[in-house]
C-alpha cells in the first residue's frame, strides 16, 4: 500500500485538531488592514485609492513570511492546506475567487508541497454595487486563514479590514498600492502554446508544441496540478524532445487521472537570461476568474423565482418574433384562418389544444435537463441542436411538413384503416402538434428577457425550472390563445376560401427553407458526408409520401402494398439516417461554424481571452451556433456591417467568435458565469485588464454594436 495514500488523510486530521487547539492562540485580536503572528505579517491592500459606483477593483491580502518557513498554494501538494479567504462586503458587492499566484516546490524530506515563501499577495476581484453613493464608505472585511509551516506547523487566523471612500463616477480612483501590480506580474498567464494530455500504460504526459522551448536556455519545466493527487507530487518529471514539441512524463499520484482526462494548473518554465534564472507560469485548461462574470452569476441568482416566472412570460411571447420561428408562423396562421369563423367553443379549443402542445413539450424540454443535470451534464437552451441525430430528425419532420402543405400528400380521413370516425373529429390532434412543433423550432433562438429567467432556472431545484419553463411556454403560445377566444380579433381576420389553397402551399417554401438550413447545420456538425445522409433520406421521405398519395384511393391490395413499400422507405430514411450518423467519427473532420480563416475575427479559446485581457486589450466576444437564427442574422445585420468591422480595427479591438454549434464545456461554462444558458451572448470587454465586461442585447443592429462600443472603448481613431 502507498504509505502516503495513508498519511494524508491523517495529516488532515492532525491540522484540523491542531487548528481547533492553536487557532485561538495564533488569531489577531486587533481588525485593522495589517496583523502579524510570530512567522506572518499580513496586510489589506487595493489597487484603487477610492471606488466608483460598479467598479471592479482587485484587492490583495499580502503576506511577509519569515525565512525557512512557507504557506501553501490551491493545491498543497503531499500535506498542507491551501489559505482561505471570508470576505465580508456591502450588500450587492460581489467578490470573485482567489486568483493564485505562480507557486513553488518545497521539499521537505520525502514530501513535497506547493507553495510560497517570503512573500506573496493573493489576489482577489471585487465589484461594487451599481448603486453606491458618492461620499459614502465602502468597507472591505477579511478573515483569512493559513497553515504556516517549517518542520512543524501552525494554523492561524487574521482579521483585516479597509475602508475606501465612494467617488462619483468619472472621478480619479487613485492608484492604490504599487504591491498590487507587483502581484499582477507573478500571476501565470496563459499560454502561447499549445498544450495537451497523453495517456499511456505507464501515467500521463503533458506535451508543449513549440521548437523554442527546447532552447539551451530552458533550465527546467514542471507541471503544477490544480487537483490534488491526480499526479505524484514529487516525482520526477522526465523531459524529451519530440520533434517541435517537449513532452513531461508525469507520474501517477495517489487518486490518478483517469484515461482521457485533462488536468488543469500551471506549467512553470525557467529559463537562465544572463547570469540569472528566470521563472514564468503559463496557465494549462484553466482561465483566472473574472469578478464581472461571478457578478453576473450572482445577479441571475438574485432575481427571485416570481421576476423569472415575469421575464420568461415576457421572453416566450418576444419569442414568436425570432426568425427561427418564422417558418412555424405559417402553420400557425394558417390554422387561425381556418379555425377563426367555426363555432367560437371549437375555435377555443383549438387555441387550448394548441397550447396544451406548447406547455406539454417545454414540460418534457424541462424534465430532461433535469434528468441530464442531475447526471452532472452541462446543458443550456437549444442543447439538443448539438446532436447530429437531432437535428437530421427535426430536417425531416420540417420536410415532411412542407411535403403536406404542397399537397403531395394529407393525413386525414381512414389514415391506415383508422375509420371515418376520426375524420369528423375536430383538428385538435394538429392544433396539439402544432404546438409541439412550434417549440421544437423556437428552441435554437433566445429573445430578450429569457436569457436571466433561464440562467436562474438551471441553477434552481426541478420545481423551479419547470415552472419557469411552463411560464415560457405559456408565453409562446399567448398570442394564438389570445386570437382564439377573442372574438373582435377573430372578426379581423379574413375569411376562408379557395384562396387558401394557393397560400398554403405557397407557405410550404419557408419550410424548405428550413430543412435545407438544417441540412447545412448538420454540415457544420458531422461533415460533408452528413449532406448525402440528410439528402438520401429526404428522397425516401418523398417517395413515402407520393406513394401513399397516389395509392390512398385503390383497391385494398394496391393500398397494402404500397403501405408496405412506403414504410419500407421511410424506415430505411430513419433507421439508416441514425446508423450514417453514428458512424461518421466523433473526432472525424468537423466543418466548423468559426473557422477565422479569411475572416476579421479569430476563434475564441479561454487562454486567448485570458491572455487579451492580462495585456489590457479591448475584446469584442460573439458566442454563436449554425443551428442559432438570431446568431446567423444579427452577424448578417448587424456585426458584417463595414461601419462595425471599421469601428472593431480603429478602436483596436480584437473580435473573438465562440461556435456552439457541437458541445462545448468551456463555452458553456462561460455561458453560465454570465447568467446565460443558451445563445448568443455578445460581450465587450474595455480596455485595462480589470476593467469589467458589458453583456449587449441579444438583437443587435449596428447602431447598438456602434454605441456600445464608444461606450466602452471610447470613440474609433
Amino acid at each position: 500500500m502507498n504509505t502516503m495514500h495513508v498519511l494524508r488523510p491523517i495529516r488532515l486530521i492532525i491540522f484540523a485538531i491542531a487548528a481547533s487547539l492553536l487557532l485561538p492562540l495564533a488569531a489577531a485580536h486587533a481588525a485593522s488592514n495589517q496583523a502579524a503572528t510570530d512567522q506572518v505579517r499580513a496586510e489589506l491592500i487595493a489597487s484603487v485609492d477610492a471606488i466608483q459606483p460598479g467598479e471592479q477593483i482587485l484587492v490583495g491580502v499580502h503576506q511577509r513570511i519569515i525565512p525557512h518557513w512557507h504557506t501553501y498554494w490551491r493545491n498543497p501538494g503531499d500535506s498542507g492546506l491551501a489559505t482561505t479567504i471570508a470576505w465580508d462586503l456591502p450588500k450587492g458587492a460581489v467578490a470573485g475567487d482567489i486568483q493564485w499566484p505562480t507557486p513553488t516546490r518545497i521539499k521537505l524530506g520525502p514530501i513535497t508541497n506547493y507553495g510560497y515563501e517570503n512573500e506573496v499577495t493573493l489576489l482577489t476581484p471585487i465589484k461594487a454595487p451599481d448603486d453606491a453613493k458618492a461620499g459614502d464608505a465602502f468597507p472591505i472585511h477579511a478573515k483569512v486563514n493559513w497553515l504556516v509551516c517549517q518542520e512543524i506547523c501552525i494554523p492561524q487566523e487574521v482579521e483585516l479590514s479597509l475602508q475606501l471612500p465612494v467617488v462619483a463616477a468619472g472621478e480619479l480612483s487613485g492608484n492604490g498600492s504599487p504591491l498590487i501590480d507587483k502581484a499582477r506580474a507573478s500571476l501565470p498567464i496563459a499560454s502561447p502554446w499549445p498544450i495537451s494530455f497523453e495517456h499511456d500504460k505507464d501515467g500521463m504526459s503533458l506535451k508543449i508544441a513549440g521548437a523554442e522551448l527546447q532552447s539551451k536556455n530552458i533550465k527546467d519545466f514542471w507541471f503544477y496540478a490544480e487537483q490534488w493527487g491526480k499526479i505524484a507530487h514529487g516525482a520526477a518529471q522526465l523531459r524529451e524532445a519530440q520533434g517541435d514539441a517537449i513532452v513531461l512524463k508525469l507520474q501517477p499520484g495517489e487518486t490518478p487521472a483517469k484515461s482521457g482526462e485533462q488536468l488543469s494548473g500551471v506549467l512553470v518554465v525557467t529559463e537562465a537570461v544572463g547570469n540569472e534564472t528566470v521563472s514564468r507560469g503559463f496557465l494549462v485548461n484553466r482561465v483566472a476568474d473574472v469578478v464581472a462574470t461571478t457578478a453576473a452569476k450572482t445577479e441571475a441568482s438574485r432575481i427571485g423565482l416570481a421576476s423569472a416566472l415575469l421575464l420568461a412570460l415576457l421572453g416566450g411571447v418576444i419569442l414568436n418574433l425570432m426568425p427561427c420561428v418564422f417558418p412555424i408562423l405559417s402553420m400557425k396562421a394558417l390554422s387561425l384562418l381556418k379555425n377563426a369563423h367555426q363555432a367560437p367553443l371549437q375555435t377555443r379549443l383549438h387555441g387550448i389544444a394548441y397550447t396544451l402542445g406548447v406547455l406539454a413539450s417545454f414540460a418534457l424540454l424541462g424534465v430532461l435537463l433535469i434528468v441530464l443535470k442531475a447526471g452532472g451534464a452541462r446543458i443550456g437552451w437549444g442543447f439538443q441542436f448539438q446532436s447530429p441525430v437531432f437535428v437530421l430528425a427535426v430536417a425531416y419532420l420540417i420536410f415532411a411538413v412542407g411535403l403536406s402543405l404542397s399537397g403531395v400528400f394529407s393525413v386525414g380521413g381512414s389514415v391506415m384503416g383508422v375509420g371515418s370516425s376520426l375524420a369528423d373529429r375536430p383538428g385538435y390532434i394538429g392544433s396539439f402538434f402544432t404546438g409541439v412543433l412550434a417549440t421544437i423550432v423556437a428552441t435554437p433562438c433566445t429573445a430578450p428577457f429569457m436569457g436571466a429567467a433561464l440562467g436562474y432556472a438551471l441553477t434552481q431545484p426541478p420545481a423551479a425550472l419547470m415552472a419557469v419553463f411552463l411560464s415560457l411556454g405559456c408565453g409562446v403560445a399567448l398570442p394564438y390563445l389570445l386570437i382564439s377566444t377573442w372574438p373582435a380579433l377573430q372578426r379581423r381576420l379574413p375569411r376562408p376560401g379557395a384562396w387558401m389553397d394557393k397560400l398554403k402551399q405557397g407557405l410550404a417554401f419557408p419550410m424548405y427553407a428550413t430543412a435545407a438550413w438544417l441540412v447545412w447545420v448538420l454540415a457544420q456538425q458531422a461533415g460533408v458526408n452528413a449532406i448525402a445522409i440528410a439528402l438520401g433520406g429526404m428522397i425516401a421521405i418523398g417517395f413515402s409520401a407520393w406513394l401513399y398519395e397516389t395509392t390512398r384511393n385503390s383497391g385494398v391490395i394496391a393500398r397494402r402494398s404500397a403501405a408496405s413499400v412506403a414504410s419500407i422507405a421511410l424506415a430505411t430514411a430513419l433507421i439508416g439516417g441514425y446508423i450514417g450518423l453514428k458512424a461518421i467519427p466523433p473526432d472525424g473532420p468537423r466543418h466548423s461554424a468559426s473557422t477565422s480563416e479569411g475572416n476579421n475575427w479569430e476563434s475564441y479559446s479561454p487562454e486567448r481571452l485570458q491572455a487579451l485581457r492580462a495585456e489590457g486589450k479591448p475584446v469584442f466576444l460573439n458566442l454563436t451556433a449554425a443551428w442559432c437564427i438570431t446568431c446567423l442574422v444579427n452577424e448578417r445585420v448587424a456585426l458584417s456591417e463595414r461601419a462595425v468591422l471599421d469601428a472593431f480595427n480603429n478602436s483596436g479591438i480584437t473580435y473573438l467568435k465562440g461556435d456552439w454549434t457541437n458541445q462545448d464545456d468551456r463555452i458553456t461554462k462561460l455561458l453560465a458565469e454570465f447568467g446565460r444558458s443558451g445563445v448568443p451572448l455578445y460581450v465587450i470587454y474595455p480596455k485595462g485588464a480589470n476593467a469589467s465586461p458589458v453583456v449587449l442585447p441579444q438583437i443587435l443592429t449596428p447602431k447598438i454594436v456602434l454605441a456600445a462600443i464608444e461606450a466602452t472603448v471610447g470613440p474609433s481613431r
